[in-house]
């Protein structure tokens, strides 16, 4: 089994910064990739960023691709979403979550989530 827990939302205007991490307890953590997902009010949970587990290699959505940046410490068992340049329409619930294949997307290929940490950038 495997928990997650994010921190690092808030408010933050158009154009800034935020990190969000996600703490994950269990004695695999190395063999999971990652992934960020978000869910804005009325709309799907939706793919954001993912990391390997097998080379720690990176894969993004379209949408957040030159502004988002995920990356992962074995060690302390955390995997980061580094937020650039925000806009109004990256205002949601943000999701880590786990599963044990490579270059995932899909939301029902996850098998761990955590409870997710609010986004909301304003104008």
């Amino acid at each position: 089994q495997v928990q997650l827990v994010e921190s690092g939302g808030g408010v933050v205007q158009a154009g800034g910064s935020l990190r969000l991490s996600c703490a994950a307890s269990g004695r695999t953590f190395s063999s999971y990739t990652m992934g960020w997902f978000r869910q804005a009010p009325g709309k799907e949970r939706e793919f954001v960023a993912g990391i390997n587990w097998s080379d720690g290699g990176p894969f993004y959505a379209y949408t957040v691709k030159g502004r988002f940046t995920i990356s992962r410490d074995n060690a302390k068992n955390m995997v980061f979403l580094q937020m650039n340049s925000l806009k109004r329409e990256d205002t949601a619930g943000y999701y880590c979550a786990a599963c044990r294949g490579v270059g995932v997307r899909g939301r029902n290929e996850y098998n761990y989530w955590g409870q997710g940490t609010q986004v909301t950038v304003s104008a």
